[in-house]
């Protein structure tokens, strides 16, 4: 999965120093990371049988550590499972519909950005 996410990344001409794509467990990737506002989109694919719960509750524990002030968290999930509108910091800001699947794109908080 990671190749095809890269080749992409290369297709849109998106310097590497600029990306960084990682596969692994999403709540170990946030507990060690140390970030600093440098994510513009945060993309989180687990399967559609993950309780999506404890990693929402912990990016959102860090949001402002891990997103830039226009940032997004776009989680991918199945059309029946519905995320809240609100996690912690995070508002979910639009819902994209496509088939099985919909995206929720989140953002800090209007009033948690300053």
């Amino acid at each position: 999965m990671c190749a095809l996410i890269e080749e992409n990344l290369d297709l849109c001409r998106v310097p590497e120093k600029e990306a960084e794509v990682v596969l692994g467990e999403a709540l170990n990737f946030l507990r060690r990371t140390k970030s600093s506002g440098t994510f513009d989109i945060v993309f989180l694919d687990p399967p559609y049988s993950t309780n999506y719960e404890p990693i929402l509750m912990v990016f959102s524990s860090r949001a402002k550590e891990l997103l830039n002030e226009s940032g997004l968290l776009i989680v991918e999930h199945h059309h029946k499972k519905d995320l809240p509108p609100e996690i912690g910091s995070l508002f979910r800001s639009r819902v994209l519909k496509q088939g099985d699947s919909t995206l929720s794109f989140y953002q800090i908080g209007r009033s948690e950005r300053k």
